[in-house]
């Protein structure tokens, strides 16, 4: 499993091998960071490439309708990846500190009960989708005239949620251990193959929105698939001959003290996502439309910023498992110079090239659902800057275990982006729905780093950038 002990691997391996490892816990901690983050950044775009390769497809190949179908029961796929980004944090925490500590027999019962976790959970969330699909489409107003194609997408996305969880996990894994690439490889193929089969699918068969769901499904399920047979053949050798128990309850208690309030930080955003959405779907099919398009881009980039925090999540538990604190302000630092650097060419990109990037969904002739798009690039994109420093800051936290702290700055922005979309729909309409994002970006931003304060990190002044 390519650890390392001390610096030294814990088992002999290959000079191929020890090239997917990062070394966290020595040397200068920019490289580190770097050479463990691009990969993961990598994968992530790879990932987001895909998920915007089936709206393109959607708009271009089967008309407005079926994009605003695909973008209206996108937040509700959200709620379903927020258990998986959940269970992806807890086991990569708990790993990352046994990591730390040298103690390999935990690391592989950590892996089989996050295992174990994730497939009940999977299990569970696919039969309470499967059974109220319906209900949760018109829980957020979806509009009648793309209700069909938004609960057929629904319905064949929630079949793929296992492959979801596990994957999930796997990467948890792989990354809590210091190897960023191997999860890259698997979404290079996984990516690629979605996007042949959204074309063949949608442009060629013609399958219209159940085409984009079905291509989804099986990438996801080969990805899994492979992820998952790599890593417990690893496992097996992991080890020595020494047997662990499949499932730990000490283990899952831990990972889940650290999935539980990430599932729940999520899903408060997700549900937060489900009134807006709610909010938009009131203004009509073309503004879903134009709002399916540009939340994508959106996710994109904030996808990216989050990957950065989770590079620090790891590098911080790690840290602390092996008792080297001190290096926990200086990688802080050295993550947020990072991510301001990564938020730049979004904000440019984004905010001075609106019409073209909602050019690659739409048509010139959706007038309307461009302009919806381009305006909501324009008015998130420059916060981009702030929203970047409270996923690096929220990193730093979850890696601590300080999870209490990381649920509750995320509550503010869930209140204000309802509240202030309600109010500001009155005086500009659907624009009123992009304008209320800033206001609860700035108080979460704050609320986090105030709580970063609070964990008493020695500031050490020096810099490794």
């Amino acid at each position: 499993m390519h650890i390392l002990e001390g610096g030294i691997f814990f088992m002999s391996q290959t000079q191929t091998q020890r090239s997917s490892q990062v070394d966290l816990l020595h040397g200068p901690i920019l490289k580190s960071l770097l050479l463990f983050a691009l990969p993961i950044m990598a994968s992530r775009v790879f990932q987001q490439i895909y998920n915007i390769a089936d709206s393109m497809i959607a708009g271009r190949f089967a008309g407005e309708n079926a994009l605003a179908a695909v973008g209206a029961s996108y937040p509700i796929t959200i709620i379903f990846m927020a258990f998986a980004v959940g269970m992806n944090l807890g086991a990569s925490v708990v790993v990352s500190r046994l990591f730390g500590a040298e103690d390999r027999g935990g690391v592989k019962r950590a892996v089989t009960t996050a295992f174990l976790s994730s497939m009940v959970l999977g299990i569970m969330l696919t039969l309470f989708g499967y059974f109220f699909n319906h209900q949760m489409m018109r829980w957020i107003r979806t509009p009648q005239n793309i209700m069909a194609d938004g609960v057929l997408y629904l319905k064949i996305y929630i079949f793929g949620i296992i492959f979801l969880m596990l994957y999930n996990v796997c990467t948890g894994v792989f990354t809590a251990l210091g190897d960023s690439k191997t999860p890259l490889y698997f979404l290079l193929g996984s990516s690629a193959g979605n996007i042949i089969l959204d074309y063949i699918f949608v442009a060629k068969f013609q399958w219209g929105v159940s085409g984009v769901a079905w291509a989804t499904f099986i990438a996801q399920g080969v990805s899994a698939v492979l992820a998952l047979v790599t890593l417990l053949g690893r496992l097996q050798k992991f080890a020595g001959e020494e047997k662990q128990p499949w499932f730990d309850k000490k283990l899952f208690g831990q990972i889940m003290a650290i999935a539980i309030p990430s599932i729940l930080q999520q899903s408060v955003l997700s549900v937060g996502n489900l009134f807006v959405q709610g909010i938009v779907n009131q203004f009509g099919s073309a503004v879903v439309a134009g709002y399916s398009g540009a939340i994508k881009l959106n996710t994109f980039a904030i996808n990216i910023f989050m990957t950065l925090g989770s590079c620090l999540s790891s590098y911080t538990a790690q840290n602390i498992g092996a008792g080297k604190k001190e290096r926990i302000p200086l990688g802080f630092r050295t993550g947020l110079k990072l991510s301001e650097l990564t938020a730049l060419p979004f904000v440019i990109l984004y905010f001075v090239f609106s019409r073209q990037m909602m050019g690659l969904f739409l048509g010139a002739e959706s007038v309307e659902a461009i302009s919806a798009g381009m305006a909501f690039l324009k008015i998130v994109s420059p916060w981009y800057f702030m929203i970047a420093i409270k996923l690096m800051t929220d990193g730093i936290i979850r890696g601590s275990g300080a999870m209490v702290y990381f649920v509750v700055a995320t509550v503010p922005d869930l209140i204000l982006r309802i509240g202030f979309a309600l109010v500001l729909t009155k005086s500009f309409g659907s624009t009123g729905i992009w304008m209320a994002w800033p206001f609860g970006w700035i108080v979460a931003t704050t609320l986090t780093l105030i709580f970063y304060r609070k964990l008493g990190y020695k500031n050490d002044k020096s810099s490794d950038f």
